[in-house]
């Protein structure tokens, strides 16, 4: 039970943060696609890897108590998609050093009114501009690394609930063939008393 708890509670936070990465990524395919134009790899192999691992994670995440046997299997996919991550990370980690915002000097005047104690005027400050593509990739960056962390976990608890329910299938079988063999034991004892009474009489 507790496997399932961790394992939902994985696939949940999956699904929260691969949503923005596809659709953030399906904003920049589509850009490309208009304009006729191959989409980079850095864009691509992460786009991918999310629609694929988004589908996986809702798939499993409402089947999962009903395949639990089929656990390991699910570990291995999980495992899988923690190596397309890291692909799809690797090939955007450039973002990780690109400055997204521009903070500049800025000769624009702002006036403060007071009532009837007049106004205030000021002349300068900062000014700053966000690159909004910059920012987007960043973000996407950022969530992929979270998800190739959610991914290992995910797959190695898949893992080990897998081995948890073997060993659960193992101890019904050898409990069902003990008691099966009591039972026949018992039976076996019984007909021989009879058959013994059965001689005195």
């Amino acid at each position: 039970m507790l496997f399932a708890i961790m394992f939902a509670l994985q696939r949940l936070f999956q699904i929260i943060t691969l949503i923005p990465i596809m659709g953030m990524l399906a904003y920049f395919v589509h850009i490309y696609v208009e304009s006729n134009q191959l989409t980079p790899n850095y864009i691509l192999i992460l786009f991918i890897t999310s629609v694929l691992a988004l589908a996986w994670a809702i798939c499993t995440l409402f089947s999962y108590h009903r395949s639990s046997a089929n656990a390991r299997f699910v570990g291995l996919v999980d495992l899988g998609f923690f190596g397309a991550l890291i692909a799809g990370v690797y090939y955007l980690r450039f973002i990780a050093g690109v400055d997204c915002t521009d903070v500049s000097r800025s000769d624009r005047s702002y006036s403060v009114r007071f009532g009837d104690f007049g106004t205030v005027t000021a002349t300068g400050g900062f000014q700053v501009s966000l690159d909004k593509t910059c920012a987007m990739l960043k973000a996407c960056f950022a969530l992929g690394i979270m998800n190739v962390i959610f991914f290992f976990f995910s797959g190695v608890i898949a893992w080990f609930h897998g081995g948890h329910v073997k060993r659960e299938e193992v101890r019904y079988v050898e409990r069902r063939r003990s008691s099966h063999s009591r039972s026949r034991g018992g039976s076996r004892s019984r007909r021989s008393s009879h058959s013994h009474s059965r001689a005195y009489v």
